[in-house]
């Protein structure tokens, strides 16, 4: 390991969090199981993002290598990650798929979007008011990192398209 590797720097990660008892120390224990040090955390509480969660915004202590795997850990654990450091998800994208969702094995469609694309995946609502094996659609939310919507995009219609499904594109796009 060089220097600017176990060189000590500070991060400010912004989340998202499900208005539930526990959400808020879930999100820390990441930051502790990685070694980063806590320095501060805001908590608005009163204050919730139009899908109705609670905004916090966590301020740490880590190496790059900490941060990283904090990053990737609160990720991991379904946390929805805003910004993290440099990685801003600063635009959102909403988008529509149509056809066999279930059948095309919707977990997989939305390993692959995250995958290949700098997107995560914030919210998905799923309708199948036939059943799960006639059509169904599912509205997914994204946040996207600056300047990669055009990217994203493409990469849902390759997967759509893979998969047969038909795709609404961009119902909505701006400030996540």
């Amino acid at each position: 390991m060089n220097e600017d590797e176990d060189a000590v720097n500070a991060y400010t990660i912004r989340l998202e969090l499900v208005d539930e008892p526990g959400e808020l120390l879930r999100s820390l224990r990441p930051i502790s199981q990685n070694g980063g040090n806590l320095l501060s955390i805001f908590h608005e509480r009163g204050n919730v993002t139009p899908r109705g969660h609670i905004p916090v915004e966590v301020d740490l202590e880590a190496t790059e290598s900490q941060y990283e795997a904090i990053v990737e850990d609160l990720q991991a654990e379904g946390i929805n990650v805003i910004q993290a450091g440099a990685e801003r998800y600063s635009e959102s994208l909403v988008c529509v798929l149509s056809g066999h969702i279930v059948d095309t094995d919707l977990s997989d469609t939305l390993s692959r979007i995250q995958e290949g694309s700098n997107a995560t995946v914030t919210d998905l609502a799923l309708s199948a008011p036939e059943g799960t094996r006639n059509t169904s659609s599912a509205r997914l939310r994204l946040a996207v990192e600056e300047g990669e919507v055009t990217e994203t995009l493409e990469r849902v219609r390759e997967i759509a398209a893979e998969k047969d499904l038909h795709l609404i594109e961009s119902l909505t796009r701006g400030q996540a």
